[in-house]
């Protein structure tokens, strides 16, 4: 007798028994119940939006079961590890799954949030994957200890060599401990939050250079786009898609002891009109009261089109961090020129879906950027990048991110066809070797 699954896909069943194989209430076992319910949501235009509703309240023990569970279906631990359904309790059961693949993980490391972060990190399989550390490095919600704690991962060698430089521990007697010492040494591989690890970190991720912009930087600038400005200069920084929407409440830069509502407030100060206010009164507001101290969403908030390029071209990262996401395209485009722009921050740009297309066509013309391997994947992984650009990087890309992006859904069907295509070839080449 065929499987309901089975009847399902041949579209063979009433469509009254559809209905209840979407609510989840055919009589059969609960992992071909999860096959279906995954099915009907993927592939059903009729009852997919209520198989989701139902996959989205499905019983946590047996979702918990299916996402341990290495003979559950491949398609169901997709649906179940892709960002837009996955449940926070599942995630550690997922990662260490071997059924669920790599690449899946690694898909879903680009855009995980802060919770899913601190879980990927405590996984023995995420720690030993460099594939999936890889793309968590690229993920734009990484805090600076965790950042230091992927670094320490991918190069164990600096991590050992900075850990053998830090002075041992002395007994009462004046000796070292042996056993603490390679207690204290574990601890301080282990935890990102060590200051060795960490310095480690913020030199390979090209941390913030010390030393001045030169003004003749700014105004070489200025000049240069002077018409462009003129035309937008009273025009206010509106960022792309929103700021709590786009970094998460968990994520928003301006400050680590902030709260909801000084985010809120800023929100709703972004999003008012210029021209709402009167003209003294804006004159009065874009001074700070006194005593009071911006955070960097307020201070970029009051800065015209001019003061905002200023900043890109000589503020620090986490200014140039919300300054690329500027509506305002000469605003967005001058972070790129920012001398002290580092490898890691193009990297993290290159994946971003909240910047302007103008952004992610401005990268590939710089042969300083191009010459960054994990910058060109990411360009060709993003599916904000114009077509035209993304099928140009291909031929650039290792055999094993070709294959990732082939099976990347978020892409275009082009480009994934084309992926696919160049990543046979590339096997073939290599078999006849």
């Amino acid at each position: 007798m065929p499987r309901q699954i089975d009847l399902i896909r041949a579209s063979k069943l009433p469509s009254n028994m559809m209905q209840f194989a979407a609510k989840g209430a055919l009589s059969v076992p609960p992992d071909e119940m999860l096959e279906i319910l995954v099915y009907l949501a993927k592939h059903n235009q009729v009852f997919g939006s209520l198989a989701r509703i139902t996959l989205a309240g499905w019983d946590e023990k047996a979702s918990a079961a299916a996402a341990a569970d290495p003979k559950t279906a491949r398609e169901v631990l997709d649906y179940l590890v892709s960002p837009d359904n996955l449940r926070p309790k599942l995630l550690p059961a997922l990662l260490e799954n071997p059924a669920v693949a790599a690449s899946e993980l690694a898909k879903f490391a680009i855009s995980a949030n802060q919770e899913a972060i601190a879980a990927m990190l405590q996984s023995a399989r995420v720690r030993a994957s460099k594939g999936i550390l890889e793309s968590l490095r690229s993920n734009p919600y990484l805090k600076g200890e965790q950042a230091a704690a992927v670094a320490a991962l991918l190069n164990p060698g600096k991590a050992a060599a900075l850990v053998s430089a830090v002075p041992a521990p002395v007994s009462a007697v004046g000796g070292a401990a042996p056993s603490e010492t390679v207690s204290k040494q574990s601890e301080i591989v282990a935890t990102p939050a060590s200051e060795p690890v960490a310095e480690a970190a913020a030199a390979e991720s090209g941390a913030e250079e010390g030393g001045e912009v030169p003004d003749e930087t700014v105004s070489a600038y200025l000049a240069e786009h002077a018409q462009e400005i003129a035309a937008q200069s009273d025009k206010p920084f509106q960022p792309v898609g929103g700021i709590v929407d786009l970094l998460g409440a968990d994520y928003f830069p301006v400050s680590e002891n902030k709260s909801m509502t000084e985010i809120v407030e800023v929100e709703e100060a972004v999003a008012q009109p210029a021209a709402a206010a009167p003209a003294p009164a804006k004159a009065a507001a874009s001074q700070p009261e006194p005593g009071k101290r911006d955070n960097t969403m307020q201070k970029i908030n009051r800065l015209d089109v001019k003061g905002r390029i200023q900043l890109a071209l000589k503020g620090n990262k986490e200014e140039r961090s919300i300054l690329i996401r500027d509506g305002t395209k000469v605003v967005a485009l001058s972070v790129l020129e920012a001398p002290k722009l580092s490898d890691g921050e193009v990297e993290k740009f290159a994946l971003q879906k909240n910047v302007l297309e103008a952004v992610l066509r401005q990268i590939p013309l710089k042969r300083r950027f191009m010459k960054n391997y994990i910058v060109v994947r990411n360009l060709v992984a993003n599916p904000r990048t114009p077509l035209d650009i993304g099928l140009a990087l291909m031929k650039h890309l290792q055999p094993v991110d070709l294959k990732n992006i082939s099976g990347n859904k978020e892409v275009s069907e082009t480009v994934r066809k084309l992926a696919l295509k160049m990543y046979k070839q590339k096997l073939d080449a290599a078999a006849k070797k």
